[in-house]
């Protein structure tokens, strides 16, 4: 091999030895296997359990791939922000390994904890705030944080009422409860029961009603926002309003109102109650009937007006009449859609005595109104 050659292959094996050499380095410390604190965690509050929920780290702080797991700790202060989770109030349970299977797909695998609020802290801080944390250990029970804080009310709350029924009138489907025996007399706080409906093959539920807590006892409430021939379920509770601005929310606000700086925490509810909104009810007995002969210059008849009717399911009105010593006589063949009929069908020289019923969708009828009379000339 000519020299020039040879010096070009040794130069060229010996500058890739040296690259090979680099691009090694020094040796990296093994991983602390810690779980990189959660930043996704959420709280929930109903009456004294709050319910926390994060995602389970999937890598470690050093941005490791997370292999081993053990518990979450829980923590929770009073009014200021946490720095450290000691000493902490719970541990979430360790997860299975399965879940590391579910990570290493990509997939986010949630985790929660349920922490009961005890009633002696409530009591002695009902207008401070409770602050949350979680802090994930690896099986060796070391960690790398706590996770983001989140806070909750701790405004103590009420039990739910008890003895719920519910009946259908004519007024609508009534509810009576027995009202919460506690009382929190705390400035900037007040307490609203809230009755929620939802149709029994539905899971659909809405807001019924609102009514204002007042002494402990019995309680009534109609709800007239229903329809009739279905089946619903309700349930009732008791909000607790924390009034947190310059404007207390004030009892009497309605149900969804929008009080400034308000907070406010729904407590544990009644078992549902099943009703039919079976009607069965006639619509209200019209009132104030009139009627009015007319005739001269024109074919004679008895005009019957008289004060309508306010009922959302009315489907209109019946008209009888009849001579003296005679039964009543249904003289109209269609419902009459206004408060107002003529009457025809008249004989001069006699006296017609009337009366009308109100008739709803369903076909209900009311009793007769008070009848008024009109004689017709000769």
């Amino acid at each position: 091999m000519r020299p020039k050659l040879f010096i070009l292959a040794l130069t060229t094996g010996l500058c890739a030895v040296c690259i090979g050499c680099a691009s090694t380095g020094p040796p990296l410390p093994p991983s602390l296997e810690l779980p990189k604190p959660p930043n996704d965690l959420r709280a929930t509050r109903r009456g004294d359990r709050v319910s926390l929920v994060w995602t389970v780290p999937s890598q470690t702080t050093d941005r490791q791939s997370v292999r081993y797991l053990g518990p979450a700790r829980i923590c929770r202060g009073v009014g200021v922000p946490l720095t450290q989770c000691e000493p902490p109030v719970g541990e979430a349970p360790k997860l299975q390994a399965d879940i590391l299977t579910l990570q290493a797909k990509g997939k986010k695998v949630p985790q929660e904890y349920v922490d009961l609020l005890p009633s002696a802290l409530m009591k002695a801080n009902p207008l401070a705030m409770a602050t949350y944390a979680v802090e994930v250990y690896n099986r060796d029970h070391h960690g790398g944080g706590i996770s983001n804080q989140v806070r909750v009310p701790l405004a103590p709350t009420y039990s739910p009422p008890t003895d719920l029924e519910a009946q259908p009138t004519a007024d609508g489907i009534l509810l009576t409860w027995v009202g919460a025996a506690e009382s929190y007399d705390v400035p900037k706080i007040s307490h609203r029961y809230r009755v929620y409906r939802r149709e029994a093959d539905s899971p659909k539920e809405v807001l019924a009603g609102d009514v204002p807590v007042e002494d402990a006892g019995a309680v009534r409430y109609v709800d007239q926002s229903f329809e009739w021939g279905k089946t619903y379920l309700y349930r009732v509770l008791v909000v607790t309003i924390v009034s947190t601005g310059f404007q207390p929310c004030p009892a009497t606000a309605p149900a969804g109102a929008d009080c400034m700086g308000a907070i406010e925490i729904e407590g544990d509810d009644t078992p549902p109650i099943k009703v039919f909104a079976n009607d069965v009810f006639p619509p209200a007995v019209p009132a104030g009937l009139q009627a009015v002969f007319s005739g001269p210059g024109q074919s004679p008849f008895i005009d019957l007006i008289w004060a309508p009717s306010v009922q959302q399911d009315l489907a209109g009105y019946n008209i009888y009449r009849h001579e003296l010593g005679a039964a009543p006589v249904k003289i109209n063949t269609e419902l009459a859609k206004t408060p107002a009929y003529r009457d025809t069908t008249i004989t001069p020289g006699k006296q017609y005595f009337y009366a009308v019923t109100s008739v709803d969708a369903l076909g209900n009828e009311s009793t007769k109104s008070e009848e008024a009379s009109e004689q017709v000339p000769q």
